[in-house]
């Protein structure tokens, strides 16, 4: 660890094999605490490579509680941290995309940098976030959602969570989080914070194997897609990366009120989602629409943007995707 932290120090990039054997001595509980806060800042002035974020990920990803997805599964898991306090579109999102016969192993956590986590607003939407793997396996098998509790799932990450508290700012855990399913899915829609992310979660993803991702960034600074601003985009299909940008004026939406999609707390959100699902049509909607269309792209469930967006429109407005939370909760 020593021969590694004085890499670091001098602005050294880890190779993916150096940030494995360092992220596998930490989450043994073999580095003691003022190493890993060593560690962790000066990766942070350093900045974190997508060698090093996807080492993590392959340490974090191979000590977590083993789920058994299919094949097909996605996961819409980000980085949180856009500073927005948005309303939970990317869990909106994966539930939409349930409803629509696309398999989702949704991992997700309770908030850290916002009012209302992925866990929260499932928990009041009565949909169970503490599931065994036995049961995240039926319920994805049975109802094509189904939900992994990171902190249920990542035990080892009780090495790092006092450093983390000390540091009190983003490390790369923050990074290596969303892309840890215990899934091991190989589809992703992940949003991130950063624009200068885009590329690095491309590189990390390419790395870990991954099928079919879209990293997204909007213009105005979301981890989601927006309805308001270009979004840019990365696509990872099978080892081929290539950019692209989202206009929604292409997608002939109109839109003009961010404060729509403003979150509040666990029971506001819980109940601007349910709204939607019944029908409600507004800036919400749509951008959970535009969120599951990159879903349904991943999952190789349309052909196009335009038409997996088109679609998943005329389905949320039906009013009938409640219906599909109410069998999720039972």
């Amino acid at each position: 660890m020593e021969k590694i932290l004085n890499k670091i120090k001098k602005k050294e990039n880890l190779t993916f094999e150096e940030s494995k054997i360092a992220f596998n001595s930490i989450m043994a509980g073999q580095v003691d605490e003022s190493k890993i806060f060593e560690f962790l800042t000066s990766l942070s002035r350093k900045g974190e490579t997508a060698d090093e974020i996807a080492g993590g990920v392959y340490v974090l990803r191979d000590k977590a509680t083993q789920v058994k997805a299919p094949d097909d599964a996605i996961d819409t898991c980000g980085t949180g941290g856009d500073g927005k306090n948005t309303l939970n579109i990317s869990t909106a999102a994966a539930l939409l995309l349930s409803s629509f016969e696309t398999k989702v192993a949704k991992h997700g956590n309770k908030s850290v940098s916002s009012k209302c986590g992925s866990a929260d607003v499932l928990e009041k939407l009565n949909i169970k976030i503490n599931l065994s793997p036995k049961d995240v396996e039926k319920n994805i098998n049975d109802f094509n959602f189904g939900f992994m509790f990171a902190q249920s799932y990542h035990s080892a990450m009780k090495y790092v969570g006092p450093v983390r508290k000390k540091i009190g700012k983003r490390t790369i855990f923050n990074l290596i989080g969303p892309l840890s399913s215990p899934a091991k899915i190989k589809r992703q829609v992940v949003g991130v914070f950063d624009r200068k992310l885009l590329i690095i979660f491309a590189e990390a993803l390419k790395n870990l194997n991954l099928k079919k991702a879209l990293i997204v960034n909007s213009e105005d600074g979301l981890d989601e897609i927006s309805p308001y601003a270009n979004t840019n985009m990365i696509e990872l299909d099978n080892g081929k990366i290539k950019e692209s940008t989202l206009n929604p004026k292409d997608l002939n939406i109109k839109v003009n009120n961010f404060q729509h999609i403003v979150g509040k707390d666990p029971d506001y959100n819980a109940e601007k989602i349910k709204e939607i699902f019944k029908g409600k049509d507004n800036d919400f909607s749509i951008a959970v629409c535009l969120n599951a269309a990159a879903g349904l792209l991943v999952a190789e469930k349309s052909n196009s943007f335009n038409e997996g967006y088109q679609e998943l429109r005329k389905h949320i407005l039906s009013g009938k995707v409640i219906n599909h939370i109410f069998q999720l909760a039972k």
